[in-house]
């Protein structure tokens, strides 16, 4: 068995479900759009976000209808934002597979993503689920704001580190919040109990994207090349540390090697190089570890129990994992 099972484990028939209910949601009687959905729900991943759904909510209760309902909302919406964010970014690839736009063109995927949206949207209104609504709607916000503050500061490369915390807050950290949050809600009616979730789910989220940028400076390509964010000009936690604790003769030579649209292989190396000799990945480590630290916190006032032992183990995987 390995990680991943295990942790899934307390919720194992749960997550069964949940896949049927999940492609029951997509169907269509439209040929085009429910083959795209088929290959949509083949190339699902881990299921990371239904799985804090699930452990969230049997930490308090009994998972229920209301939890799945959550769940699939959640996933309807991110994969909706996944498959604009692929046409924005002119990506032919995610995870290895080709990206919707890619096999079916913009236009199409477009409207697939505006398809999902509002499968997400109806099942909430259909079921009169406004709260769980309002907390994934609250994220989906979050994550375009996100983007677009990075997009823009990314324009004159002045993120610093406090910036760097607030996009990837908005971007990453608040869809697993929604996730934790929407989990409680489900079996709790107490918006301070919700509030406590999104704010553990957010830790977790931080750390989770931290680790995620690490892997730009690591030694094999995992789910994205290596070195894709320094060519794509986007400044990381370990870069912005390395960046703002050297002299200033080695910031400007970096700094002008990071603004090239194009940069060789050896460029690219050369930055992986100088990140490392100035700290910026133990740093980031140090930092990733923290916010892991403060979501575990967060579960010590729970007995144990079989839920509470794979969230701790949930975050200790987002830390740990090599993909």
């Amino acid at each position: 068995m390995n990680i991943v099972q295990k942790i899934k484990s307390p919720i194992e028939e749960e997550m069964t479900l949940f896949e049927k209910q999940f492609r029951s949601s997509v169907k269509t009687d439209i040929f085009l759009l429910d083959k795209i959905m088929n290959y949509i729900v083949k190339r699902k991943g881990k299921q990371m976000r239904p799985m804090f759904v699930f452990l969230m909510a049997k930490l308090y209760g009994e998972i229920n209808e209301s939890s799945y309902r959550g769940a699939a909302l959640i996933e309807l919406l991110h994969t909706a934002t996944l498959v604009h964010d692929d046409v924005v970014d002119g990506s032919d690839y995610r995870r290895g597979f080709f990206s919707i736009n890619a096999l079916w063109k913009n236009k199409i995927a477009v409207l697939v993503g505006d398809y999902l949206l509002s499968r997400g949207l109806l099942l909430s209104v259909d079921h009169e689920e406004f709260s769980s609504l309002k907390i994934v709607s609250k994220a989906v916000k979050e994550m375009s704001e996100g983007e677009l503050l990075q997009m823009e500061k990314a324009r004159f490369l002045n993120i610093t580190e406090s910036t760097y915390y607030d996009i990837i807050r908005q971007k990453t950290a608040s869809l697993i919040a929604s996730c934790c949050a929407v989990g409680v809600q489900s079996v709790k009616n107490d918006n301070t109990l919700t509030e406590k979730a999104w704010v553990f789910g957010e830790n977790v989220g931080m750390a989770f994207q931290i680790k995620d940028d690490l892997f730009d400076y690591g030694k094999k390509a995992v789910g994205k090349p290596l070195g894709i964010d320094i060519q794509e000009q986007k400044m990381t936690l370990p870069f912005i540390y390395a960046i703002n604790n050297c002299d200033k003769s080695l910031k400007k030579k970096y700094i002008k090697i990071f603004k090239k649209k194009k940069k060789s292989s050896a460029e690219v190396n050369q930055i992986i190089t100088f990140v490392k000799e100035q700290g910026g990945l133990t740093y980031a480590i140090e930092k990733m570890k923290e916010y892991a630290e403060k979501a575990k916190l967060y579960l010590n006032d729970f007995p144990n129990s079989p839920s509470k032992d794979s969230l701790l183990s949930l975050i200790e995987y987002t830390i740990s994992r090599n993909k």
